[in-house]
């Protein structure tokens, strides 16, 4: 069967700094207006595409070919998409995979997001590396540079976590420890990873009043990944600061950043994230070195961390940047890459265990 999409004719990406990039536009019409990121993986476009992380954002793929295995109903990690557009070098409209059952153009037009195809994707990822973060519009026309400057200062100080949380609380059941995870903009995946470690899992709203998870009487707190600028989120850090110094806690991605928050650290924004599935970290108390899947533009500044409270646990091998810390008193630690790791690899899918190893060894230690 020929499932070929020609798409909408001629489509634009225009840069803030009044570059211009033509190609077929597939999609949406209009609508793409955002940050313009690169993502670095040879495969994962669905985990990509559905990751509330990227609620925002415009995602380059450096992999010359998206599209080639199609979208199944196995990988999603939300409900529905949250990234504003896609800019491709070659968009497949005729995927091989056996468990394909739609192109990622007719996802697009499901949603409602643009992919722009036949774009030199190592051109955006040039600019991007060399000139800082950059915004751009996805249209089926050209946009001038005052029009792009314009939508990005609209869009400059809204809090996008509001947007991806969960809006009510929801409960997974299992045999094993309770997490009460709080929802910044949560990977389907993290989900999965501790169901299938048989955990009792409560989802809550990212605003969820400490007093109603403490009736929850959770073993464990995870504060999970999500998008957008972690400083937007300082206002709620002071209390969760009270629930971690009560229960064991993991923090992933923009849990991580807020943990770095809740203890008076500072975050920054890189000139360039870390968006992809190779990326090498080093755990520092070991010396190994593990490949991880990263996607994200702020780190904690290192300079800002309180030493007395929080160590540096995990550091960026190309970068230095930190990676991930630890409490130095209390059964509390945060990665700032992704052990679920979904699409891969798994190097660090260890991490859930060591949080569920300080959640029985609390609980041991609290009935006793």
């Amino acid at each position: 069967m020929n499932r070929e999409n020609t798409g909408h004719g001629t489509g634009y990406l225009t840069l803030e700094s009044g570059e211009v990039f033509t190609g077929t536009l597939y999609g949406a019409l209009i609508g793409g207006v955002g940050e313009v990121v690169f993502h670095t993986g040879m495969t994962g476009y669905q985990e990509v595409m559905s990751d509330p992380s990227f609620a925002g954002q415009i995602v380059t793929f450096t992999y010359p070919l998206i599209g080639n295995y199609g979208i199944n109903e196995q990988d999603f990690e939300a409900a529905k998409p949250a990234l504003t557009g896609m800019v491709v070098s070659e968009l497949c409209n005729e995927p091989s995979h056996y468990q394909s059952q739609k192109t990622l153009a007719e996802v697009a037009d499901q949603y409602g997001f643009p992919i722009l195809a036949g774009i030199d994707t190592r051109t955006i990822t040039k600019r991007v590396r060399q000139d800082g973060p950059l915004f751009g519009v996805i249209s089926d026309r050209i946009l001038t540079a005052e029009e792009v400057v314009s939508l990005r200062n609209k869009h400059a100080k809204k809090s996008l976590v509001a947007d991806v949380s969960t809006q009510q609380i929801v409960r997974y059941a299992g045999s094993g420890e309770h997490i009460v995870l709080v929802d910044l903009g949560m990977k389907t995946s993290i989900l999965h990873a501790l169901l299938e470690l048989e955990c009792q899992v409560t989802v809550v709203p990212f605003d969820t009043p400490i007093s109603q998870i403490k009736e929850l009487q959770p073993d464990g707190l995870l504060f999970s990944n999500g998008p957008g600028d972690p400083e937007h989120l300082l206002a709620y850090c002071s209390e969760w600061r009270k629930l971690v110094e009560q229960y064991p806690t993991l923090g992933i991605c923009l849990g991580h950043q807020v943990l770095a928050l809740m203890y008076g650290a500072k975050t920054e924004k890189l000139k360039y994230g870390h968006r992809g599935g190779n990326h090498p970290v080093k755990e520092l108390q070991t010396g190994k070195v593990y490949m991880t899947s990263q996607n994200h533009g702020y780190v904690v500044k290192e300079e800002s961390l309180d030493k007395r409270q929080l160590m540096v646990s995990y550091r960026n091998v190309n970068d230095g940047s930190v990676e991930g810390l630890r409490h130095l008193s209390l059964p509390v630690f945060s990665v700032q890459f992704h052990p679920e790791a979904h699409p891969g690899p798994s190097d660090t899918s260890h991490l859930f265990h060591q949080f569920l190893q300080s959640m029985r060894v609390v609980g041991a230690n609290r009935y006793a």
